[in-house]
């Protein structure tokens, strides 16, 4: 029995089905995705969904989805849905599905009267290729299966309207058709394993909505082409594989493509396995090497979320081959930045504030996962590079002070990962001392000073621990009001909202916090921020307290950091209520983390999504497969696991 199933109650019951989505991508920046009864509900829904670089640098929906139709005795029963305007969901096809399976593909089971037919999904690992693989288990009388492709064509972040620019000609291929609907896209190749009708018999299909962009304010409805229809008989026990490619495939291979990448994939067979799996799609081959895509279905390739994922992402799951090769691309472009050089690389936001930090701390635990020796012999010099920048006065928005500490100016730009703006302006300015950037500073001092000595330079180690122990005393002068820390402080003004940020000052391997200190951060954290789901990013007891994470772009930029659960903190979290707790808080935890299982049968079926609801049920919102929540919950459980052995 699959781990993650679903039957036909859920199935059939459109305000639980609609809820949950898929999502597979191929590693090299395609993805298909849809709800699990097939009825789209994003823009960014589609079954093949590519980069067209030619256009620009977003994602492209080529083909939206593909109506499937059961025909016996003439009678013609639709598999597909949609929803259109007045809540009206047509053609219902959702009411045949019995079975859902989430497993090494995704797999769906139809009963149509005495038919039952299985469809097999797969993203072909670096190739924009989709594979369906449909198999007749049963049937007692001669069957036809028919499929309408409903073809978009446009960027993820538009949608698209009936036409006269549209191209309506196609070219026939081998066991198939290959279609372009607007001049500098690619083709759509569409084929079948076995010789295939297609009727031309265009049709657009107006007014098709999205509910999920109605509900986050934008536009919300489409219509979508269909240039005919595939039809072919099918007989028990057979199996037809339909491919959507950028390139034509010989058809004669299809099966045993479907084969060999169905034995390749990790089977979702339980809590890690899921994670395993999920955090892999989110490894991108460039041409210039490998990316951590930071998340999907919008998100790019952003520095902070890169570093701070990466450990979780590679080490955590012993791919520590996969952490250098993006530490190479990581590497450039850190030195792009500071040596002042044009950005070589497509990673975004190197210059804020605390990137430069995260990347030390990553080194950091890669040098845990292997060695201080071969963390000092890869990145020695890089380190003292980023040091030396900071040191120097060069950062132009992290300004060394003489009490040790670094101050960034976040009153017009977001200085932090508290990063949501209002016309422009951060709506959570945080300016001044940070906490978890001086955090991060003292921790990269002492950090680099031993990656030194064991450099043999006992010189530079010795002024950066002298450095080190002035930061140290200014933090805890700075930020320590007796109980807790504050999250922020400029000149005389001290920021006493409780927020997720001051975990960072323990759960850092070399925290500038006393013991006692240390403890009483944890507890006034797991007071008044630890849920189910992670950490709030802000106290209930704010008058600030915006925990849902709701409405229309601006408001929904209004919550995002000011109640919302944040679960990537659950990371930092672990590691502080471990070294405060030690043994005793394994099974703490260990309960901490069944709360996220149960996740993966809800927003994105397998993964875990960006943010929650900072209240009860802790709904999830943003992104559905979000990179640092998936590695540092894979980094949790890698520490849990340390504490077993």
């Amino acid at each position: 029995m699959s781990y993650l199933k679903f039957d036909k109650t859920l199935l059939t019951n459109l305000e639980q089905s609609l809820t949950k989505e898929t999502l597979r991508t191929n590693n090299a920046g395609a993805y298909s995705s849809s709800t699990i009864i097939d009825c789209n509900t994003r823009k960014f829904h589609g079954l093949l969904v590519v980069p067209v670089p030619e256009l620009d640098k977003d994602n492209h929906v080529l083909l939206s989805s593909l109506d499937e139709t059961v025909i016996q005795h003439g009678a013609e029963f639709n598999l597909g849905i949609h929803k259109y305007q007045g809540d009206n969901y047509s053609p219902r096809g959702h009411k045949y599905i019995r079975e859902f399976h989430v497993d090494s593909e995704i797999r769906t089971i139809y009963r149509v009267g005495g038919v039952i037919l299985q469809k097999e999904r797969i993203l072909v690992s670096g190739d924009n290729r989709l594979l369906i693989c449909y198999t007749l288990l049963e049937a007692q009388s001669p069957t036809t299966l028919r499929f309408r492709p409903f073809l978009a064509f446009r960027n993820v972040n538009e949608l698209t309207h009936q036409n006269s620019a549209l191209n309506r000609n196609y070219e026939e291929i081998e066991n198939g058709i290959a279609s372009c609907l607007y001049a500098g896209y690619p083709h759509l190749n569409m084929q079948f394993s076995k010789k295939v009708n297609f009727v031309p018999e265009a049709n657009w299909y107006n007014g098709i909505e999205y509910y999920k962009e109605q509900e986050r304010g934008y536009e919300f409805s489409e219509d979508l082409y269909v240039p005919g229809y595939f039809e072919m008989p099918i007989k028990k026990g057979e199996s037809v594989v339909f491919t959507a490619g950028l390139n034509p495939i010989s058809t004669r291979s299809l099966k045993h493509l479907f084969e060999s990448e169905k034995a390749s994939r990790t089977p979702r067979s339980n809590f890690y396995n899921c994670l395993f799996a999920a955090v892999r799609q989110f490894y991108n081959k460039k041409d210039d090497g490998y990316y951590l895509l930071a998340g999907y279905p919008w998100f790019k390739f952003r520095a902070r979320d890169e570093f701070i994922a990466l450990p979780g992402a590679t080490l955590a799951i012993g791919e520590v081959s996969m952490f250098e090769k993006m530490m190479e691309v990581g590497v450039v472009a850190v030195r792009d930045f500071i040596q002042g050089k044009p950005k070589s690389t497509k990673i975004k936001e190197v210059s804020s504030p605390d990137v430069l930090l995260w990347f030390v701390w990553a080194i950091q635990q890669y040098s845990f996962t292997t060695s201080m020796e071969k963390a000092a012999e890869k990145y020695g010099d890089v380190l003292k590079e980023i040091i030396e920048f900071i040191r120097g006065g060069k950062h132009v928005n992290l300004f060394l002070h003489t009490n040790g500490l670094v101050y960034t100016d976040g009153r017009q730009k977001p200085a932090t990962w508290m990063n949501a703006v209002e016309n422009g302006s951060p709506i959570t300015p945080r300016t001044g001392y940070v906490v978890e950037i001086n955090a991060l500073w003292y921790n990269a001092l002492r950090f680099v000073s031993e990656v030194s000595k064991t450099l043999n330079n006992e010189n530079y180690a010795d002024i950066l621990s002298y450095q080190a122990e002035i930061t140290r005393q200014s933090f805890v002068e700075t930020f320590w009001n007796g109980i807790y820390l504050y999250d922020f402080v400029d000149g005389k003004y001290q920021d006493r909202e409780v927020r997720p940020n001051m975990i960072f000052a323990v759960s850092l391997p070399f925290s500038p916090l006393e013991k006692a200190q240390q403890k009483s951060v944890l507890d006034i954290v797991t007071r008044e921020l630890l849920t189910p789901k992670g950490l709030r990013s802000l106290s209930p007891k704010s008058p600030f307290y915006r925990p849902e994470y709701i409405g229309g772009q601006l408001e929904r930029d209004r919550n995002y950091h000011n109640g919302p659960i944040w679960p990537w903190t659950s990371g930092a979290f672990a590691e502080a209520y471990l070294k405060i707790r030690g043994r005793s808080g394994v099974s703490f935890l260990e309960r901490m983390m069944a709360g996220f299982e149960s996740e993966l049968s809800e927003l994105c079926i397998g993964t875990l999504s960006e943010l929650y609801d900072g209240n009860p049920p802790f709904k999830g919102h943003g992104a559905m497969s979000y990179a640092m929540t998936v590695a540092e919950i894979l980094r949790v459980l890698m520490l849990l696991k340390g504490f077993e052995n």
